[in-house]
């Protein structure tokens, strides 16, 4: 079987592993399936997300309410079009399934560390079937894949780095109750990660 066959099968295998996935619920941790990610082999660029909201859970697609519409008007300044990359590109998250509301009420439960523990082993298996060039992590907790947990986003926004030849440019989340990319030197940060996707993306399309 030719490799590019072989890597549309896994991931076909992959994705029906986690449709049926219950690894947290069977561990008592309080979920709400179905695992919510998007995308095909072949891809170049991943979008990685902290979790699924409810209404991605109720949508069955990332990044689905309007922090996906900001999130997208930022990537439209790099020349990605929403429907182009939501049709070819691969967006999936830290933990695949809908967290639940924080006890306090003030947005969406941060997944445990269990929780990421257990879902780790499809996000490793979705890169390395994938092997995007460039990976987009969305948001303090995907972006600590990459970086050092407690660095400030001022710090890290606007960077690019290389993590097994592939290049990650980190993004704030996009979600409109955050307040972190409203300020403006913070939107300059932002100004600075989308030209850097830009000039990646130039470097991809060129050579495709």
């Amino acid at each position: 079987m030719q490799p590019e066959i072989q890597s549309v099968k896994a991931l076909a295998e992959l994705h029906a592993r986690l449709r049926t996935c219950r690894l947290c619920l069977d561990a008592g941790h309080d979920v709400y399936p179905r695992a919510i990610f998007s995308g095909r082999s072949g891809a170049f660029i991943m979008i990685i997300g902290q979790a699924p909201g409810i209404t991605e859970k109720e949508a069955g697609r990332p990044f689905n309410a309007g922090s996906g519409t900001r999130l997208f008007r930022w990537l439209a300044d790099a020349g990605i079009d929403e429907t182009w990359f939501r049709n070819t590109q691969y967006l999936t998250s830290v933990t695949k399934c809908y967290p639940g509301r924080s006890i306090s009420g003030g947005g969406d439960r941060v997944p445990s560390r269990a929780e990421q523990t257990l879902c780790r082993p499809y996000l490793d298996q979705e890169i390395a079937l994938i092997d995007p060039r460039m990976i987009l992590p969305v948001g303090g907790l995907a972006i600590s894949l990459f970086y050092p947990a407690g660095q400030p986003l001022t710090e890290i926004i606007g960077t690019q780095k290389q993590v097994h030849g592939r290049w990650v440019i980190p993004l704030p989340h996009p979600s409109g109750a955050s307040r972190w990319h409203q300020q403006e030197t913070n939107r300059e940060r932002v100004r600075q990660a989308v030209a850097l996707i830009d000039e990646h993306m130039r470097a991809i399309l060129h050579d495709a």
